[in-house]
This record gives structure tokens, C-alpha cells and sequence, in this order.
């Protein structure tokens, strides 16, 4: 399964995947999901925003059902394991099921959620915000790609039903837990020498637009000092969100901006960028944004935001049972969004599981998994699956 998935929307000069909603390889992995599920007897069904489940058994007359998995879309330039590894471990972990002969008594899934990274119309989860209402559906049909293409577009090229797009409660109810396995976004289980943890909760985090306006002007012939250079403005955005993290002890990236005109000879007029923050509080992350958006307010600037999740605790009673199943494994927070995140704040019990990352780093082709520990997850999974449809 790995190696077909390997060279599906393959950068090969940066060896990083580019792997956007509703584009042709979007396409091609969703056939591959399509074709595995049916390799092994499994009935895949699409959801109102067009996440693929594939069930082992009727959720609608003997559910609520069992579900594992992740995504297969990427960041752009990411690594190999961020979503696919939770995919391609659930049908292993099904394929071993299937070994030991064990008969599941509720309904088995596994899930393809799409759009989880938001890397073509800068919302993370559409997928699973859609379908439990977190994402208006007439605002995402607006959202929109660098090239101007709506995303309400998109999924109608797709081949999908547009008015479909929305709220899912049906999909919802056959969901009785959720758990994603994920590879590490970070060094904890690095430091602490282990393979595999327990998700406990998803950080507070929000992406933030900032448009900067100047005058266009010409770069040979306008003098320093009557100058309006949008791209000045940006720079001390960037300056001050990183001052804003650190003073308030959390994160914050500014890693996409737009330039009108975006010419090397026209001072910019126009500068766009996003600001992705993200602390151990809401009330951190409230304070970094609050006081870049003082820094964008003196520059003439305006901050939108664009989405925001707050603090979201997993299941408690779940996370510390399956600590103790696994073996008393460490239970870890995760300061990175998750699908799982989503469904957990709609009502689903969900739980998370990770896989040790020996680089700590993540969206980006250095991310990596040893195979030894992907190997301790799939086993992981086994037994969670055993135990919450055994």
C-alpha cells in the first residue's frame, strides 16, 4: 500500500507532496482508497462534503459503528506520513484482524476525510467541519484558491452534487468512535524513548487573514523616502507576530502571502498574508493575535479571521482506557489540528493515537516514521479495535 501511494502527486525536486482537494491527484487517491476498500470486501459510501468511508458491516441497521483512519491530502511541499500513515495503518490493522480471525460485533470503517489540511482554500478539516456544521456550507462554496477557483466549483467539477454540500447527520450517527492514528508532529515520543502515545487534547489554534495596502509605484525612478511599500508593512508583521509568540508563550507563523502586482520592478500596492497561531490557552493565543492585530492596525492593515478551534479535550475516560490497554503508554497533547479534534467537539467520542517521528519534524518531505514503529502503531490499533468492537 505504501509504495503505491508513494508516488502519487510526488514533487521531484523537493521530494514533498502536493496533494490539494479536488485536483487530479486528489482524484487518484481517492481511487486508491476506493479500490483498497474494495480488495477487501468493504462498502464505501461518500458523506454530503464527499469524505469516503468504507464500512465492514451495516452502521445503519447494527451501529453505531467502530472508525479509524485519517486523510490522504497534503501541505504543500509535506511529508509522506502526515494522514496517509493513519490510512494505509488502518487497512493493515484490518488485514490483521481478518489473520486472527476475530469477528467484530459493531460495524467497522475506515475513513478518508478530505480537505484536512486546507492547502488549496485555507480552511483545515473542511472535510470533517462540514459535514458536523462547524464550516458553513455557504461559506465554503465561496472559499477560494490562489487561481480564483471556488471551492463550490471545485467540488462540482468533481462530479459531486454542490447542493449536497453542508451539515451530514446521518454519516454523523453512524459514528459511534473515532480514533486516528497519526505520526507524531513533534518530538515527544522522541524524547521519552517510546513508539507510541495517547492523544489527550487538540490545542486552541486559528488561521488569521491580514491584507496590507500601499502605492504601486515604479522601482527605479521613486525615491526611498516617498515610498508606500506594502512589503515594508509586511515585514514588521512578521517581525511582530514572532515577538507576540514569544511574549505570550506560544506559536505563530506567517508562511503565505499574495503580492499585487508582484512585479521585481513595482513597489507592491497590495501584500495578503496568513497568520497561523497556536498556544497551550485560549486566552495565549487570543493575546498574540490581539497584539499583532495592533501592529497591522498602525500599519493601515486589517486582520480577518478566517477559522478558529478552540481548546478540544478528547474523551478522558477513552484516552486513559486506552492508555492502560496499550501498555501504559504516554498520553500526549498534540498542537496540530486533527479530524479528530472536529468530531470530538461535535459530541463523538474519538481518541488519538501517535507514531514516533525520529526527525520531530512534520509538513515537510523530512517527516518520517521508522518502520518498526509504524509497524508498533498497526499493532496499537489491533488491539484498540478489538477492544472497542470486540
Amino acid at each position: 500500500m505504501w509504495a503505491a501511494l508513494e508516488p502519487i502527486g510526488r514533487d521531484a525536486r523537493s521530494g514533498g507532496y502536493r496533494r490539494f482537494a479536488w485536483t487530479d491527484e486528489d482524484a487518484i487517491l481517492r481511487e486508491w482508497f476506493a479500490g483498497e476498500a474494495g480488495a477487501r470486501g468493504l462498502d464505501v459510501l461518500e458523506d454530503r462534503a464527499g469524505n469516503q468511508w468504507a464500512w465492514l458491516g451495516d452502521p445503519d441497521a447494527h451501529g453505531p459503528g467502530v472508525v479509524v483512519g485519517s486523510h490522504l491530502d497534503s501541505v504543500p511541499d509535506g511529508g509522506a506520513y502526515d494522514g496517509p500513515l493513519g490510512v494505509v495503518s488502518s487497512f493493515a490493522a484490518l488485514d490483521a484482524l481478518r489473520d486472527k480471525g476475530f469477528r467484530p460485533s459493531r460495524p467497522l470503517a475506515v475513513v478518508n476525510f478530505g480537505d484536512e489540511e486546507g492547502a488549496r482554500f485555507g480552511i483545515a478539516c473542511a472535510g470533517s467541519r462540514l459535514i458536523t456544521g462547524a464550516l458553513d456550507a455557504e461559506r465554503a462554496r465561496g472559499l477560494s484558491d490562489v487561481d480564483g477557483t471556488s471551492l463550490g466549483e471545485a467540488f462540482a467539477r468533481s462530479g459531486r452534487r454542490l447542493e449536497h454540500l453542508g451539515p451530514d447527520r446521518e454519516t454523523l450517527a453512524r459514528i459511534g468512535t473515532f480514533v486516528e492514528l497519526h505520526v507524531e508532529q513533534g518530538r515527544g515520543l522522541v524524547d521519552l524513548g517510546r513508539s507510541v502515545a495517547v492523544g489527550t487534547a487538540i490545542r486552541p489554534h486559528g488561521r488569521w487573514r491580514i491584507d496590507l495596502v500601499g502605492t504601486a509605484n515604479h522601482a527605479g525612478t521613486t525615491l526611498m523616502a516617498d515610498r508606500d511599500d506594502a512589503m515594508q508593512a509586511f515585514a514588521h508583521l512578521v517581525k511582530s507576530a514572532r515577538i507576540a509568540a514569544v511574549e505570550h508563550d506560544g506559536v505563530a507563523t506567517v508562511g503565505k502571502v499574495q503580492v499585487t502586482p508582484n512585479g521585481v520592478n513595482a513597489i507592491p500596492s497590495h501584500v495578503t498574508a496568513w497568520l497561523d497561531a497556536r498556544a497551550a490557552t485560549e486566552d495565549q493565543v487570543q493575546a498574540i493575535v490581539a497584539d499583532v492585530g495592533d501592529k497591522v492596525e498602525s500599519l493601515r492593515g486589517t486582520v480577518t479571521e478566517e477559522s478558529w478551534t478552540g481548546a478540544t479535550p478528547f474523551d478522558g475516560t477513552l484516552a486513559t482506557d486506552l492508555a492502560g490497554l496499550l501498555d501504559d503508554v504516554p498520553l500526549l497533547d498534540s498542537g496540530a489540528g486533527h479530524d479528530a479534534g472536529i468530531l470530538a467537539a461535535a459530541g463523538i467520542p474519538a481518541a488519538m493515537l501517535f507514531v514516533r517521528n525520529p526527525t520531530g519534524v512534520s509538513h515537510s518531505p523530512a517527516e518520517f516514521a521508522e518502520r518498526d514503529d509504524c509497524h508498533a502503531g498497526v499493532d496499537a490499533l489491533v488491539r484498540v479495535i478489538e477492544r472497542l468492537a470486540g
